[in-house]
C-alpha cells in the first residue's frame, strides 16, 4: 500500500487556496483602497477579481462581503508575518519556489507554432491506438560510448534472430533478453496505448514504426529498446466503469485462488439475480481504494494517462450500456466483475485543445519546441556567437581526471565573451563554473566533443534564463502566479511551525489542553461484541443455534461450517462499538449474553454482548488524534489574536460595500 504524507496534501491544498484566494493584481494609481495591511493597499478591482474568483455566483450583500474580507484578511496577516520572519528568504524555500518557478515559465518558453502542431499530432494519436512489444536493455544516461555501442549492437543481434523467424515473446524472456521486469508476465506485450501513455520517444516510434516490423534501436531514459508493432485499430474513447474485487497476489496458494474464484461467482449469481451493486461492493469488495465510492475508478482509455491491463480494458470496453455489469474476469490482481458507468467516444479536436495543450507543456514535447524558441530568441536579442576561439581553452584543459569531477573551473584563467544577447554578455568564467558542476551531464568522449555538448546545454539554458528573467514585465499573469505560490509556501511553512507541528511536539501543552477540556472528550454508550452479519434469516437462525448450543464456540468455528457452502453467507466483527456510530446496533436494547436475531437494512443479525460500556471520560490516549486536532485550533487562534496586534489592518467599508456596483 502507498501512503502519503498528510502534510504533503496540506501543502497543496493551501497552494489551492492561494491559487483560488489570489489573482493577477492591477495597479491603478487611482484605484479606490478596500484594506490595508502595514499600509500596503488592496485595491478594489484586486480584492473584486479575488471574490469572484472565489465565488462563481457571487453575493454582494454586506454579509457574504464581511464573511469573505474575514477569510482574506486571516490569509494576508499570515503572509504578512512569514514575511515579517524572513520565512521568504529560507534557502530551502527559495529552491522550492526557484522549481515551482521553472514549472510555471515552461509554457512560456516555448515556440507556440511548433508546439501547435506537437498538439495536433497530439490529438491524432488520441484518435488511434496502438500495440507493441518491446525489449529493453536498461542503460545509464551517462553510459560511455562504449557501453552506448554494446547495448545498440547486442539489440540489433536480437532484432535479427527475430526477423528469422524466432519468437519474439521467447527471446525477450530469454537470459540475454530484455530487462524490462515486466517480460516475466507479458513477454514484452505492453498492449494498446495511444498519446501520453508512454514517455515521447518511445510513444513517436511507436506511431511511426509500421504494423508487423521491428523498429531499429532507439533511446530512451529507461535505456535502449527495440519494438514491434503488433497492431493499430481506432481508439476506443475513454471509459469509467466500477469494479468488485476479489484479490488475489501473484504468490497465492491453488486453495486461496480456488476461494477467491468461489466467491466471485457467488457475488455475480447474487447481482445476476438483483442483489444491489452498491450493497454488494461494500459488503465483499477487497479493493480498499474504490471500496467507499461504490467501487468507482478513474477514468481510462484514449488520451488518459491511466491505463489499466489488457484483460481489464477488453472487459470494461465489452460493456454497451450503463449499469451493465461483466462476468468475473480474472487479471494478475485477483478476479474483477465490472460495471459500466459512462463511455465517451473520443471528442473533437476542438473540445480536447485545451487539455491536450496543457499536457503537451507538461511533456517530453515542450523540451523538442525549446529548441526552436531558443532560436527565434537569438533572432530576437540579437545573438552574436563568440566562441570559436574562445572555447579552445576548455577543450585543452579536458583529460580522464575530468569525468571523476577533479576538473575545476580555476583552470581557465581567462573570461573573455562566448556570446552576446541584447546587451549582456556571457563569458568564459560563467561556461567554467558550468562545465565543473556538471561533468556527469555528458558522455565520455573526445574534449571538442565533450565541450560542444556542454556549451549548448549552457548557452541554451542562459538564453531561456535571461527570457525567463523578462516574464513578470511581459506577462503580468505570470507575475502574479510566482507571487501565488511564494505565499503559498511561506504560508504552509508558518503554518507548519507555528501550529501543526507545534501541536505535535508540545506534549505537556497537549496533555494540559486535554486536562482543562476534558469533558468535550468521552465514549459514549458501547457495546463489547462479536456480531455476526448473516446473508438472510435462515443463515441467522442457524448462526444463533450453534451460539446457544456451546458457549465456548468461538467466531473462527462459525466461520467454518456456515461458510462452507458460500463465503457470502457470514460475515463477523468483534469489537467495541459505539451504539450512537453504528446504525444497526441503534433503536434496540441489548443485554449482556446472546440476543435474539434481528434484521436492519436487508440483512440479519446476531448480536453476543461481552460487556455493556456505560458513558465515560477517554483517557489521554484515547483522545489524543481528537485532541491534537483541537489543540491545533486552539493555538491557530490564540496565534491569529496575536497578529492583529502585530500587524495593522485597515478596512474601507465603505469601498468595500460598493463592490459589485
Amino acid at each position: 500500500m502507498i501512503r502519503f504524507n498528510s502534510h504533503y496534501f496540506m501543502k497543496k491544498s493551501i497552494l489551492l487556496f492561494i491559487l483560488g484566494l489570489t489573482t493577477q493584481i492591477v495597479f491603478a494609481q487611482k484605484q479606490p483602497v478596500v484594506m490595508t495591511i502595514n499600509n500596503k493597499p488592496v485595491t478594489k478591482s484586486e480584492f473584486l477579481q479575488i471574490y469572484t474568483k472565489n465565488n462563481p455566483n457571487p453575493s454582494f450583500d454586506k454579509d457574504s462581503l464581511d464573511r469573505y474580507m474575514e477569510l482574506f484578511q486571516v490569509f494576508k496577516l499570515k503572509v504578512a508575518e512569514a514575511e515579517a520572519l524572513g520565512y521568504d528568504t529560507l534557502p530551502r524555500l527559495k529552491k522550492e519556489l526557484e522549481g515551482y518557478k521553472k514549472q510555471l515559465a515552461l509554457p512560456y518558453l516555448i515556440d507556440s507554432v511548433q508546439n501547435q502542431a506537437m498538439v495536433q499530432e497530439a490529438y491524432n494519436r488520441t484518435a488511434t491506438e496502438v500495440r507493441c512489444s518491446h525489449i529493453l536493455i536498461k542503460l545509464d544516461p551517462n553510459a560511455s560510448p562504449k557501453d552506448t555501442l554494446d547495448a545498440y549492437n547486442r539489440l540489433l543481434g536480437l532484432k535479427a534472430r527475430i526477423e528469422k523467424g524466432e519468437d519474439f515473446a521467447a527471446i525477450a524472456k530469454s537470459k540475454l533478453g530484455s530487462e524490462d521486469p515486466s517480460v516475466v508476465n507479458n513477454g514484452g506485450d505492453l498492449g494498446y496505448f495511444t498519446a501520453f501513455q508512454m514517455v515521447y520517444p518511445f510513444e513517436e516510434k511507436a506511431y511511426t514504426t509500421s504494423v508487423g516490423t521491428i523498429s531499429e534501436p532507439f533511446r530512451t531514459r529507461f535505456g535502449y529498446h527495440i519494438l514491434k508493432v503488433t497492431d493499430k485499430r481506432p481508439a476506443r474513447g475513454t471509459i469509467k466503469v466500477a469494479h468488485l474485487m476479489i484479490s488475489t497476489g501473484r504468490e497465492a496458494s491453488l486453495e486461496t485462488r480456488q476461494n477467491a474464484e468461489k466467491k466471485i461467482n457467488e457475488i455475480y449469481d447474487s447481482l445476476a439475480t438483483g442483489a444491489s451493486w452498491e450493497k454488494m461492493v461494500s459488503a465483499y469488495s477487497e479493493d480498499a481504494n474504490s471500496i467507499k465510492k461504490g467501487g468507482e475508478l478513474p477514468t481510462f482509455g484514449s488520451g488518459t494517462s491511466q491505463r489499466m491491463v489488457m484483460e481489464f480494458e477488453d472487459a470494461a470496453f465489452a460493456l454497451k450500456r450503463p449499469g451493465e455489469f461483466s462476468k468475473p474476469i480474472k487479471t494478475q490482481y485477483g478476479y474483477h466483475i465490472i460495471k459500466l458507468i459512462e463511455w465517451t467516444p473520443v471528442k473533437s479536436f476542438e473540445s480536447l485543445r485545451r487539455e491536450l495543450q496543457a499536457k503537451v507543456n507538461k511533456d517530453e514535447r515542450s523540451k523538442i519546441t525549446q529548441d526552436s524558441f531558443v532560436q527565434k530568441l537569438k533572432g530576437q536579442y540579437n545573438y552574436t556567437y563568440k566562441g570559436d576561439k574562445n572555447l579552445a581553452a576548455f577543450e585543452a584543459q579536458i583529460d580522464s581526471t575530468f569525468f571523476m569531477g577533479k576538473w575545476k573551473a580555476a583552470e581557465i584563467k581567462s573570461n573573455k565573451t562566448l556570446f552576446v544577447l541584447g546587451s549582456e554578455k556571457f563569458k568564459q568564467q560563467d561556461f567554467a563554473g558550468y562545465v565543473e558542476k556538471n561533468y556527469r551531464s555528458v558522455r565520455k568522449d573526445e574534449p571538442k566533443v565533450v565541450i560542444a555538448q556542454l556549451y549548448k546545454q549552457w548557452e541554451k539554458s542562459k538564453i531561456l534564463a535571461y527570457e525567463e528573467a523578462l516574464l513578470p514585465a511581459k506577462y503580468p499573469a505570470y507575475k502574479a502566479l510566482l507571487q501565488e505560490y511564494h505565499d503559498g509556501i511561506i504560508l504552509y511553512e508558518i503554518m507548519q511551525d507555528q501550529v501543526w507541528n507545534k501541536a505535535v511536539k508540545d506534549t505537556a501543552g497537549l496533555r494540559a489542553f486535554f486536562m482543562e477540556n476534558r469533558s468535550k472528550y468521552a465514549w459514549t454508550k458501547r457495546l463489547d461484541a462479536t456480531v455476526y452479519e448473516c446473508k438472510d434469516e435462515f443463515i441467522a437462525v442457524q448462526v444463533y443455534g450453534m451460539l446457544v448450543q456451546s458457549d465456548s464456540i468461538n467466531s473462527k468455528a462459525v466461520l467454518e461450517v456456515v461458510n462452507k457452502d458460500s463465503e457470502l453467507n457470514l460475515k463477523v466483527r468483534m469489537n467495541k462499538f459505539e451504539v450512537a456510530q453504528t446504525p444497526y446496533l441503534q433503536q434496540r436494547s441489548f443485554t449482556v449474553g446472546l440476543n435474539p436475531v434481528y434484521s436492519f437494512d436487508g440483512k440479519w443479525y446476531v448480536v453476543k454482548v461481552a460487556a455493556v460500556l456505560e458513558p465515560a471520560p477517554k483517557e489521554y490516549t484515547e483522545a489524543k488524534g481528537l485532541a491534537t486536532s483541537d489543540y491545533q485550533a486552539y493555538l491557530e487562534k490564540k496565534w491569529l489574536d496575536s497578529l492583529r496586534l502585530k500587524h495593522k489592518i485597515v478596512i474601507n467599508e465603505d469601498v468595500l460595500y460598493q463592490i459589485g456596483q
